[in-house]
């Protein structure tokens, strides 16, 4: 019975040690595969191009906003009641035309007794003329006379310009856009009564750089589209070119435009100048960029180690992008490998 007891514990203690022994077997080989991978910096691929300038290579584009060929404000010249308005809001009116009547009754009264009292020393003038000749008065009394003429002819003068301010004509073809005044308001001189566009022509004023503003000339002529017009062009013409650039040797360049009532002031309109722009830029390939135009950053090789750069971008040219800011001309900037780079990860460029 012993002996039998004894084979049995040593059995459960035989299967006992080789459970564990498996254990510790199968510990080893779970550490083993958790055990790190030691990584080692090696040097990665990639392919670079050499940042430079080159021409943009694209039409002279210039963008702007269409203003009145002409605007002017309708001004009282005069004072007094408004007695007739011969105008409303969006009325077309023509240059030289009576718009607004201002009472000058007053004025046109005075002119009358101004006129009287110069029909009166008119005649004085003459009596004293004669009786100058025979020595029957003064040469005092005969200059008073005629210095009273005088002035009173002056007076006459400046009253007929009063009564002629009162009458308010437009000073050119236009439109009315904005209206100030109403009959039975009292205006001052000075006071604006009223505003008038003239948008049977309309211009544009956009800005060229240097090297392209040579290859322009006044008369020139130019095509202007407007992205809420699509389909149509107008033709427009180089109405002015500064003689004198900013200090970014930008030159401000005017274009009229021929308009058949289609076109606003205000449109924001494309003008094309029909011609290759000379301008030149930095410029990188666009598949150099690691994420989107919106967070815009490159790599860039400097003794073999990846530097990371952000940029400010600015036209997309074709396969390339314009780059304002953040490179230098002579950068080697990485256009394959940059997913699988880091700042200041080892690389070797590939030919």
């Amino acid at each position: 019975m012993k002996k039998t007891t004894i084979i049995i514990t040593l059995a459960v203690l035989a299967v006992v040690v080789l459970i564990g022994a498996r254990l510790v077997s199968n510990k080893k080989t779970i550490d083993e595969k958790n055990k790190p991978v030691t990584v080692s910096n090696a040097a990665i691929p990639v392919t670079v191009v050499e940042v430079r300038e080159d021409t943009v290579s694209q039409s002279l584009l210039k963008t702007g906003n269409l203003i009145p060929y002409r605007e002017t404000s309708l001004m009282a010249t005069s004072q007094g009641q408004v007695l007739k308005v011969n105008f409303d809001l969006g009325s077309n009116v023509s240059q030289g035309a009576t718009l607004i009547q201002i009472d000058n009754k007053l004025n046109e009264l005075a002119l009358q007794a101004t006129q009287l009292n110069i029909d009166k020393l008119k005649k004085d003038v003459t009596r004293y003329n004669t009786l100058y000749a025979g020595n029957a008065t003064t040469e005092l009394q005969l200059n008073q006379t005629k210095f009273d003429y005088d002035n009173a002819v002056n007076k006459a003068e400046q009253i007929r310009k009063q009564i002629q301010d009162a009458t308010v004509k437009s000073p050119i073809s236009g439109r009315i856009v904005k209206k100030d005044i109403e009959v039975g308001e009292f205006v001052n001189a000075g006071t604006v009564l009223a505003t008038i566009l003239d948008v049977s022509r309309l211009k544009v004023q956009v800005m060229v750089n240097e090297k392209d503003v040579y290859q322009l000339r006044e008369g020139q002529k130019v095509k202007v589209t407007a992205d809420v017009l699509s389909g149509k062009t107008y033709g427009g013409q180089i109405s002015y070119i500064a003689p004198r650039g900013n200090e970014e040797h930008s030159y401000p360049v005017e274009i009229t435009v021929a308009n058949s009532g289609q076109l606003k002031a205000g449109t924001f309109v494309n003008v094309d100048f029909s011609q290759k722009s000379k301008e030149k830029s930095l410029q990188i390939p666009r598949v150099s960029l690691v994420e989107s135009i919106k967070n815009p950053y490159v790599y860039v090789v400097n003794q073999n180690v990846a530097q990371q750069r952000k940029l400010t971008i600015g036209r997309e040219l074709g396969d390339n992008i314009e780059v304002l800011s953040g490179l230098q001309p002579g950068d080697q900037v990485v256009t394959t490998g940059q997913l699988n780079l880091t700042n200041g990860k080892p690389v070797q460029i590939s030919k």
